[in-house]
């Protein structure tokens, strides 16, 4: 069972499906899993068929869409923002106390791609978080740092764009990936990650209306420098459960995997490599989410 819910940050809605367990009833107390999606994600996407899956094994689990993003509230729109995206985790923390049937001693997070890099960095600080799972988490600024683009140009041309802007210019908005699968093979794109990154988002695979592809370009005046493991080897004390894939492609997830596993304070940790799986295998593909998800659920009940 599924019902929407919205919760602040800030001043603004922002929206969630919480997800129910079968045979939920508002008399007990159940453990909570919140679950972050990936950049240019909205919540009903992969991040929702982690949660349906948890809530199937007994959890309480919500999906929202980021701030600026999807359903929820915040302005300006399409901006990916991570130190608001890290505050959105924190806000469904405070949003999940409220509620009698939660055990407030009993919250996890699950982060998938860039929503793992976020879900670790919101838990270095946040303490009521328990227990850590990631899939395929990707930390931006190493993508950002060995990407195509030069980093510093890239800072350039944004402080150029807020220049125009903060002068009256339209808002410059880009797509995250190219719009079809016809479109990224006319630009000669062959990359493993981005050629899926296309046929989830962009076909009925896994697309959805509210998942636009619409990036705000000044966003990358913050992605860029956002280390999402900084002070990991200090600050990241939960249980921690990694799962990446052995398809490595250019979006780095199995090295950002282990660099966090090796890098983590968590002296109980652990990391499972799904043979055979590719970063967008582990979004929705059966094999491997199952497998993840096998590991995943024993991981919280263990831990939560």
């Amino acid at each position: 069972m599924q019902k929407s819910v919205k919760f602040k940050n800030r001043s603004w809605d922002v929206a969630a499906n919480l997800h129910l367990p079968d045979h939920f009833d508002e008399n007990k107390k159940y453990a909570a899993i919140i679950c972050v999606h990936p950049g240019s994600s909205v919540k009903e996407q992969t991040a929702g068929h982690y949660a349906k899956k948890l809530a199937e094994d007994g959890f309480l689990a919500l999906t929202f869409d980021a701030s600026f993003q999807g359903e929820s509230d915040g302005e300006p729109r399409d901006l990916e923002d991570p130190a608001t995206r890290v505050e959105d985790i924190k806000c469904a923390v405070d949003y999940l106390t409220t509620l009698a049937y939660v055990d407030e001693d009993r919250i996890g997070v699950l982060g998938i791609c860039a929503g793992g890099g976020y879900a670790v960095n919101a838990a270095l600080t946040e303490k009521r978080i328990r227990a850590v799972g990631t899939v395929v988490a990707s930390n931006f600024c190493r993508a950002y740092q060995e990407g195509e683009t030069d980093p510093i140009q890239m800072l350039e041309a944004v402080g150029r764009q807020r220049t125009a802007e903060a002068n009256g210019a339209e808002p410059m908005i880009v797509n995250w990936t190219p719009k079809s699968p016809e479109d990224a093979k006319q630009a000669g794109i062959t990359e493993m990650d981005m050629v899926q990154a296309v046929e989830y988002y962009r076909t009925s695979r896994g697309a959805h209306e509210r998942s636009a592809n619409k990036l705000r370009f000044t966003s990358m005046g913050t992605t860029i420098a956002f280390d999402a493991f900084n002070l990991a080897d200090y600050l990241l004390t939960q249980p921690l459960l990694i799962i990446v894939g052995d398809q490595v492609g250019a979006f780095g997830s199995y090295r950002d995997g282990f660099t966090l596993y090796n890098k983590a304070a968590s002296k109980n940790k652990s990391i499972h490599v799904v043979k055979g799986a590719s970063h967008y295998d582990l979004y929705d593909q059966p094999q491997a989410t199952t497998e993840a998800l096998a590991k995943l659920a024993p991981f919280f009940k263990e831990n939560l």
